[in-house]
């Protein structure tokens, strides 16, 4: 079990937030959410909203300056970290980080939809060194605890994400697994591994392929690539010692190359198209 939550600051945020016009719901994301937060754990608080009744933010600053312990507050309009990321805030309240992420209804609804119909996108996004894959919003729905939906605009959508949608693990498979084994050729080709950042940078995007691929073969939703590595030894399907041989074929350059298309190939004879659900998110209706 994690580090408990700080249910008096939750509660604090949500009487403060939810009276900000435009937000639709708030959930509690990340590792407090699945119940694995450390003590320094951040609060990442989703805050869903409307695209013909968007989050009006100066408010939204307002009200987070009058939380009790405010401390500092650095709230964007929407869309200024981006089209996925669509901004948020960074907050310190009472010495503790709080993150605030906008979500817009419609564009997650879309994704769960696409997503549950096999269809992935992946963009670039600042904030997300490999990419930010679209599967993330309906895994984000998926393990949030709902905090405030005083109208049920959630419900609906979280009973859509379980169990695991197998045609979105064949999508997630089919998309990264060939670009992990590519991923590691263009390093080792021609004057590719005479250049350490370009190894570094392939190695990383193989390592990130090899990540989506696993999750989606366990049929469990990866939210982000940061720890994605050491969770995926939680996983039943996995290369054995996975987590510390990628470790050592990074932290070897251009001389872990081998070992990395290893484990590609491992990996490659593990996934046969056919995920199979994680018992944890097995309940609900099928998409």
């Amino acid at each position: 079990m994690g580090e408990p939550n700080d249910d008096v600051l939750i509660g604090r945020l949500v009487r403060a937030l939810g009276g900000v016009p435009g937000i639709r719901a708030i959930v509690l994301g990340g590792s407090r959410a699945r119940g694995e937060a450390a003590a320094h754990s951040d609060y990442d608080i989703g805050l869903y909203y409307e695209a013909d009744n968007p989050i009006d933010t100066g408010r939204l600053a307002k009200a987070a300056m009058l939380l009790p312990g405010a401390a500092s507050s650095s709230v964007t309009a929407i869309g200024d970290w981006g089209p996925w990321i669509n901004g948020g805030a960074w907050l310190t309240v009472g010495g503790q980080r709080v993150d605030l992420l906008y979500r817009e209804l419609g564009k997650v609804r879309g994704v769960i939809e696409a997503c549950c119909a096999g269809r992935i996108e992946r963009v670039y996004q600042p904030g997300h060194p490999h990419a930010f894959v679209s599967a993330i919003y309906m895994g984000e729905m998926a393990l949030a605890r709902v905090l405030w939906d005083p109208d049920q605009v959630l419900a609906p959508l979280q009973r859509r994400c379980a169990p695991y949608p197998l045609a979105l693990g064949e999508a997630l498979i089919r998309t990264f697994l060939w670009e992990a084994k590519f991923a590691v050729e263009n390093a080792l080709h021609g004057r590719g591994r005479d250049d350490p950042a370009y190894v570094a940078g392939c190695g990383f995007r193989a390592v990130a392929c090899l990540n989506q691929s696993l999750f989606a073969l366990n049929g469990v939703y990866l939210l982000n690539e940061k720890g994605a590595t050491q969770a995926a030894e939680k996983l039943t399907r996995r290369p054995s010692g996975y987590a510390a041989r990628v470790g050592q074929a990074i932290g070897s350059g251009a001389t872990g190359l081998p070992a990395l298309m290893t484990l590609v190939e491992e990996t490659a004879a593990l996934c046969t198209l056919s995920p199979s659900p994680s018992p944890s998110q097995s309940g609900g209706a099928a998409c």
